[in-house]
């Protein structure tokens, strides 16, 4: 739908504009475009920054660079936060500018640019590549049995520890008595999911060489996804 000058002077036209430019960049590069300095000229005043934050940032960007583009025209004004007020003269020389070219029915809302397509891929590129690298994790309660009470537990305790792989990370432990005078040590551990099997772990790390000398088996209490 088409949004004409006239509109621009209205709330309903301002919040057309906003909408347009959400999510947009405001001023490509050094250039102005021929239709930012058309709708430049038909809004009457600075949007509200707290209302329309992306369309007030588009006028704070245009009234910038009009500054830098007529300074004979802008003798004496700063661009600031008054910039609504402070840029009167330089609109003035828009307005000429837009008047010899004006389109009543300026689509605000065309089809996007080569460049804002690329753009946009690359986001897209950029944000696929981060979630790819970014795997869950998992927290795991496990139990580990020594052979039997002649086992030395804080030996076992140090040969589960020392096995190091990337994504593994070691949490706190107990030992708690299971009858007999044996006792078992609960431990719990932390793993990156695409990084560390659980199964795996146990099978060739735990309960093989050297570390089964302590170990007997393992078993899972617990596997929860953080």
């Amino acid at each position: 739908m088409a949004v004409t000058f006239s509109d621009l002077h209205t709330e309903s036209g301002v919040k057309s504009l906003e909408t347009a430019l959400s999510g947009k960049t405001y001023i490509s590069g050094s250039q102005i475009t021929k239709d930012d300095v058309k709708v430049y000229a038909a809004v009457s005043k600075k949007p509200s920054a707290d209302l329309y934050p992306s369309a007030s940032k588009w006028y704070d960007s245009i009234a910038s660079k009009l500054a830098s583009s007529f300074p004979g025209k802008a003798t004496g004004v700063t661009i600031s936060a008054q910039i609504q007020s402070e840029a009167a003269p330089i609109k003035e020389v828009v307005k000429d500018a837009a008047a010899a070219d004006e389109d009543d029915d300026l689509d605000l809302f065309g089809d996007e640019t080569e460049e804002e397509k690329k753009a946009a891929e690359a986001r897209d590129q950029a944000k696929a590549s981060t979630k790819k690298k970014e795997s869950g994790k998992s927290s795991v309660l496990m139990d580990v049995k020594p052979w039997d009470d002649e086992t030395d537990m804080k030996k076992l305790e140090e040969a589960v520890r020392s096995v190091h792989i990337e994504g593994l990370l070691w949490g706190a432990s107990k030992l708690v008595p299971v009858g007999y005078g044996i006792k078992k040590m609960t431990i719990m551990l932390t793993i990156v999911d695409d990084l560390v099997s659980v199964d795996d772990l146990i099978e060739e790390r735990l309960t093989a060489e050297p570390i089964n000398e302590f170990v007997q088996s393992c078993d899972i209490v617990a596997f929860n996804k953080i």
